[in-house]
C-alpha cells in the first residue's frame, strides 16, 4: 500500500532531487577556486533548483502550475548534465566522478517524466 503523500517532502522524486543536490555540493567542494563563480556555482544552483521546483509547484495547488514546475525541473536537470560535462570537457572532474550523479540525473527525470504524465492523465 503507497505511503499518502500529505507534503513534497513525501515525494521520492523530491527526495532523490534533494539527494542529488546535496552530491553536486560535494563533488564540487575541491573544484579550483577560480570557478567559484563559474561551474561551481552554475552546477550548485541547476542541482538545488530541481527540488526547489518540485516543491514550489506542489505548493501552488493548481495541477497546471504544478506540471509547469516539474517541467522546470526537468529543464534544471539537463542543464546540471550539461555543466557536468563542460567540467568534464575542460578537465576539472574526471568521467569517473560524474558518473554516479549523471545516473542519479536520469533516475529523478524518470520519475518526473511519471509524474508529469500522471498529473496529465487525471
Amino acid at each position: 500500500m503507497p505511503m499518502p503523500i500529505d507534503s513534497y517532502k513525501d515525494l521520492v522524486v523530491w527526495q532523490q532531487a534533494m539527494d542529488l543536490a546535496v552530491a553536486a555540493y560535494g563533488l564540487t567542494r575541491n573544484w579550483p577556486k577560480d570557478e567559484l563563480y563559474g561551474l561551481t556555482a552554475q552546477v550548485r544552483r541547476a542541482a538545488s533548483s530541481v527540488p526547489a521546483n518540485i516543491a514550489e509547484g506542489y505548493g501552488r495547488e493548481n495541477r497546471g502550475s504544478y506540471q509547469q514546475f516539474l517541467r522546470i525541473a526537468q529543464g534544471s536537470l539537463k542543464e546540471l548534465e550539461t555543466h557536468l560535462l563542460i567540467a568534464q570537457r575542460v578537465g576539472i572532474v574526471p568521467t569517473e566522478a560524474t558518473a554516479e550523479l549523471m545516473a542519479d540525473s536520469e533516475s529523478v527525470g524518470k520519475l518526473l517524466r511519471l509524474l508529469i504524465r500522471k498529473l496529465a492523465d487525471e
